[in-house]
């Protein structure tokens, strides 16, 4: 399917709506087949020893889930997460960006399935995988934009 959304305006949805988060990632590309998020990495995404935590994974893989399922409905703020389960892998590199691969396994009315997998930058192997599943709300119920 062709993406509804470019990775400009994904950009910007998120600087709009989830100020919580605006500066921490960046969506660097959107194809047919998925998108590629960045986790900018800072301090406070660290753990002891200068890693990369896992709570900070998750997040990216949570957000790259829902930028999946935006690329093909568009900008639909209420999309929430129903289910995540995530494997860490490997120890992420310390001190560089992390770069996550998502693709769309499934789209229905009310799902989306999505697969992540979640590199260090210059790594070649993952340092986690994540399978999401989003909740779709119905047409017409969302945020104003």
């Amino acid at each position: 399917m062709q993406p509804v959304m470019t990775a400009t305006e994904m950009n910007a949805f998120l600087q709009k709506v989830f100020l919580e988060v605006a500066g921490e990632f960046n969506v660097e590309e959107v194809t047919e087949t998925g998108v590629t998020l960045r986790l900018l990495v800072q301090d406070h995404h660290l753990r002891p020893g200068g890693t990369v935590s896992g709570p900070a994974m998750f997040g990216l893989a949570d957000v790259t889930a829902y930028m999946v399922t935006l690329a093909q409905i568009g900008p639909r703020a209420l999309a929430v997460t129903t289910n995540c389960s995530i494997d860490f892998m490997r120890k992420p590199a310390a001190g560089v960006d992390l770069i996550a691969q998502g693709r769309l396994l499934k789209l229905g009315r009310q799902l989306s399935v999505s697969d992540v997998l979640i590199f260090s930058q210059g790594m070649v192997q993952p340092v986690a995988r994540a399978s999401l599943t989003y909740a779709i709300p119905p047409q017409g119920v969302d945020l104003p934009q």
